[in-house]
């Protein structure tokens, strides 16, 4: 049984000695010592303050996956189950951090060190406020939407003069988009401060709702030296703007839950550089793991890559990063899953097939910009791809029967971006 006010980590390692000894080597590392007896470490120390190993599941030999002093030929691999006494750590996200992912990535002697799963105590989670708008605030900021929200990135995504600019927010608002962000790489240059981007974009978007009727959130990007977060976030708000953006691994979770202690509209929260710590199967953590962490500092959307990526991760593993974020924590808020990279008409079907779910946000740079028709068309087809995602209806199908009745939104998309679909 779980001690209640443990938290339970879950480990890939990989070592020469046994994995119940290496797993012991780890816990002691990151709490009350080491695996041998040190003066002054008493029982009353190791009782209170130890980590415990809970369970360990050998899978064999294997070839070492990391680099270290020694190179052995074969390692054993081993899960192994560790609780750590939330005594040590309190209701910090820093030092949780500090305890379950710091140092012993670098003990030299695991070839492995990959933290698989996280639960947390009651008492930690409920220390959190959590996402304060999550997917249903979202909704209520962009006229109620109903269904998976669309959205996209400026591009280029550097080096749009002023004016440059202002005429691809026009253009995007003007096709009752749900949401434009910033780049990751669009900060506050000199060239485009974000001072005058958020008047720019801000007065397009309260031109463009005076004809759509539909209200556009535009995130913000402030992430920059930690000393002026607030400052650059007031300067969202006092516009109107509705939404900012942090990337996360490149602030960390403190300045993340420092926003979100002020914050007064959601926090779009960026992935940038995440992968340094997720990529390898035999380092870092998985994403269940960090997002974790990022929702109880208050992210309201987080990036989950997107089915049909460019990048590295395989559907399988983005469908599982959507599911994660939709599970329960605590009382908290449901934060809003943001899909990207490579979104377009064609995968809608296959993401409705695997989660189940429409409380998604698809960002789709090209698949909106690119559209033969334009951007408004772009927005359109990306709609009637995820309506007849969850109907069931084949894409082609449903190109075909909206052309046949004078609307080729959907169709001409699927003719630029299908290959076939």
């Amino acid at each position: 049984m779980r001690d209640p006010r443990s938290v339970r980590c879950t480990y890939y390692l990989e070592s020469e000695m046994e994995p119940a000894k290496a797993a012991a080597i780890m816990a002691g590392e990151q709490s009350s010592g080491t695996f041998l007896p040190v003066p002054g470490e008493s029982a009353r120390i190791r009782e209170r303050h130890a980590a415990h190993i809970v369970d360990v599941q050998e899978f064999g030999f294997c070839k070492p996956s990391l680099p270290s002093r020694a190179n052995p030929e074969k390692v054993r691999a081993a899960l192994v189950t560790v609780d750590f006494p939330m005594e040590n750590v309190g209701t910090d996200l820093a030092t949780l951090q500090t305890a379950i992912a710091g140092n012993l990535f670098e003990l030299g002697d695991l070839y492995a060190c990959r933290l698989q799963d996280m639960v947390l105590p009651e008492d930690f989670v409920a220390a959190h406020p959590g996402p304060a708008f999550g997917i249903g605030g979202t909704r209520k900021l962009i006229s109620d939407v109903q269904g998976v929200m669309v959205g996209t990135i400026v591009k280029p995504n550097v080096g749009l003069s002023e004016e440059e600019f202002r005429l691809v927010v026009r253009d995007l608002a003007m096709a009752s988009i749900d949401l434009i962000k910033d780049d990751e790489l669009m900060t506050d240059p000199a060239y485009l401060p974000l001072e005058r981007r958020v008047a720019v974009a801000t007065e397009e978007i309260r031109a463009a709702e005076q004809v759509t009727g539909h209200a556009t959130m535009y995130a913000f990007n402030i992430t920059g030296d930690l000393a002026g977060l607030r400052k650059r976030h007031d300067t969202v708000v006092e516009a109107g703007g509705r939404c900012v953006m942090l990337n996360i691994p490149v602030m960390g979770m403190p300045a993340l839950a420092l926003l979100r202690s002020f914050a007064e509209v959601p926090i779009h929260g960026h992935r940038a550089g995440l992968a340094a710590s997720m990529r390898s199967k035999a380092l870092g953590m998985d994403y269940r793991v960090w997002q974790q962490m990022a929702r109880l500092a208050g992210a309201d959307h987080l990036h989950a890559s997107g089915l049909g990526s460019k990048f590295y991760e395989l559907d399988a593993e983005v469908a599982a990063n959507i599911r994660s974020l939709l599970e329960p924590l605590g009382q908290t808020v449901t934060p809003l899953p943001v899909l990207s990279s490579g979104q377009n008409v064609t995968t809608p079907g296959p993401t409705f097939e695997a989660t189940g779910t429409t409380d998604l946000m698809m960002l789709a740079g090209g698949g909106v910009a690119a559209h033969p028709d334009g951007p408004g068309a772009g927005v359109k087809s990306l709609r009637q791809a995820w309506e007849a995602a969850v109907d069931g209806i084949p894409l082609l199908t449903a190109a075909t029967r909206r052309a046949d009745t004078g609307d080729a939104a959907l169709l001409h998309a699927v003719q630029t971006f299908g290959k076939g679909a």
